[in-house]
């Protein structure tokens, strides 16, 4: 049991890595564990625009399909200001500012423990 946490949280530090390399801004980590029922992790970014935030989900795509892992499913627009990646354990929110101010979900899950990577 212990290897697969280990897994879902080595692909948390994956993604982390890529969307800070392409410059996300304010990029946090929340481990949901045990409190949401569809995920333990939830990997939270802004976009500072909507080029921004398309190219962000590109790119988390395509590193991760590079090692194996499939996005499972993806909603919404960037131009509606929210994108959400699907990677069953590990769930990426790219949000325009505007979006994640009116959304504030660090603000919804504060039961929620930040992850350092």
């Amino acid at each position: 049991m212990s290897s697969l946490m280990d897994d879902i949280l080595n692909l948390s530090k994956a993604i982390y890595k890529v969307l800070d390399d392409r410059k996300a801004q304010d990029l946090v980590v929340l481990s949901v564990k045990g409190i949401s029922p569809i995920s333990d992790y939830f990997i939270i970014c802004t976009g500072t625009s909507t080029t921004h935030m398309n190219a962000l989900a590109d790119h988390v795509r395509k590193e991760l399909s590079t090692i194996g892992v499939q996005l499972r499913h993806k909603e919404g627009k960037e131009t509606g200001g929210w994108l959400l990646m699907d990677y069953k354990d590990v769930i990426v929110h790219i949000f325009s500012r505007d979006m994640r101010d009116y959304y504030g979900l660090e603000r919804i899950w504060s039961d929620a423990t930040l992850i350092n990577f």
